[in-house]
């Protein structure tokens, strides 16, 4: 029996029918697109069975079905090695194309090539596309044609590029819809995929929230934020619709969307600052990584309540607000003398919205390490944070119960700690 002749678009981190670039270009093939999504045992089996990101992919998953089930269409769900389910489609169906949209992190750029590589042996043709930033790749550089290293004219330059533009191009598939396979795949349970649901949730996004962004982003108590980032980083809402809506309301929401992309050059230039630090000239400091005092920090009982509240927060929901993010931080590199990378694992973890280039990028930030970072002595005091930006003590309240009933002590003299991280620091920077 002939196989028909089909097309697949490969869903990643772009869990949407709207606005999403590869798709719509698969849409247009000349083959029926079946959607595929496939979870990657590599990337599975370093979870919990409960993590909550799974339970999210999972859902947006669903949604996209149930979408896709009134065309009479489905998703095609795969578990397994990615290459092995490659090959195994391979021989199941005739295709034609691969379309997928691009991702810029070490692991994703080393398994689409030998994706792309396993399809030209088998005369399928494969097609990547940028969806998750505006500017990819070389597209944002110096006159030299080198990465930019500093945020500032980064920012000028990008911001200088896209009003070229316009705006950023959005993307209608609605019109193709029509053109979606109309296979029936069974949609499994999360069991299926050996998980679990968990409590953790992602919450869902409003940009009314932030009306008063520049004026309330810093103060945790006021939960002005957006709950944009985990879905900008599974790719539920679409970065260019985002960005031409900050662009017209809030010029402030547009420079923290630029600072992602910025983070994203950066590691796609750099990647070795995923496990080095990007100023080599730091890597003489003796960190001091004791194991009783990070898990002192992780558990969020250090005794100083801006970074355990923090921590309590993240612990029990996966979210951290950014500049509770900046204290905690600071705290575990300059204050206890913890090497940036353990950190940077713990929010690996835990955040709902990890994403490699900016967590490593916001931790080698705070550790001075990384580009464009704060200077190495400036340590911030979390008392003074905690008087500045949660005065009435609502954020710690909300995630220390016991606050007034007489809390601990500081598990460390900030005066101190700060003198030693700075001769510390200044020991061990190679000049």
């Amino acid at each position: 029996m002939t196989k028909p002749k089909v097309t697949f678009f490969w869903f990643r981190r772009d869990l949407r029918l709207e606005d999403n670039t590869g798709l719509f270009h698969a849409l247009q093939s000349d083959f029926p697109v079946i959607p595929l999504f496939i979870f990657d045992d590599e990337i599975l089996d370093n979870l919990p069975k409960n993590d909550a990101r799974v339970s999210f992919i999972y859902d947006s998953l669903e949604k996209i079905n149930t979408e896709l089930n009134t065309l009479g269409s489905s998703i095609l769900i795969k578990k397994g090695n990615t290459k092995n389910v490659w090959q195994s489609l391979i021989g199941e169906f005739d295709i034609q194309n691969v379309f997928f949209n691009k991702d810029y992190e070490p692991f994703a750029i080393k398994r689409d090539l030998a994706i792309t590589k396993l399809l030209k042996e088998n005369n399928i043709e494969s097609f990547s596309y940028k969806d998750h930033v505006i500017f990819e790749e070389k597209e944002i550089t110096k006159a030299d044609g080198l990465p930019y290293t500093v945020y500032t004219p980064y920012k000028n330059k990008w911001l200088e590029k896209y009003h070229f533009l316009g705006s950023a191009p959005e993307y209608d598939s609605k019109p193709y819809f029509s053109n979606f396979s109309k296979i029936e795949f069974t949609f499994p349970e999360l069991t299926a995929i050996g998980f679990e649901r968990s409590t953790i949730k992602v919450q869902p996004h409003n940009l009314t929230q932030i009306a008063d962004y520049k004026e309330t982003r810093d103060f945790p108590a006021l939960d002005s934020t957006s709950y944009l980032s985990p879905h900008l980083r599974f790719g539920t809402v679409s970065i260019r619709k985002l960005v031409n809506w900050a662009n017209r309301k809030n010029q402030t929401f547009l420079s923290e969307l630029i600072w992602r992309e910025f983070f994203i050059q950066i590691l796609f230039s750099f990647p070795n600052c995923v496990n080095h630090n990007f100023k080599p000239a730091y890597d003489g400091i003796q960190w001091r990584n004791d194991d009783e005092d990070f898990k002192r920090w992780c558990s969020g009982t250090t005794g100083y309540p801006m970074v355990d509240a923090g921590m309590r927060q993240l612990n029990e929901t996966g979210y951290m607000h950014n500049r509770v993010r900046m204290v905690v931080a600071s705290f575990l590199c300059k204050h206890l003398l913890i090497n940036w990378q353990w950190g940077e694992a713990y929010f690996a973890e835990k955040l709902l919205d990890f994403e490699l280039a900016s967590n490593v990028g916001n931790w080698q930030w705070a550790a001075g390490t990384g580009c464009d970072a704060a200077p190495y002595f400036r340590v911030f005091n979390p008392e003074i944070q905690q008087k500045k930006f949660d005065e009435k003590g609502i954020y710690i309240r909300k995630w220390i119960p016991e606050f007034d009933l007489g809390y601990n002590e500081p598990m460390i003299d900030h005066a101190f700690a700060r003198d030693r991280a700075i001769a510390t620091y200044k020991a061990g920077i190679v000049k």
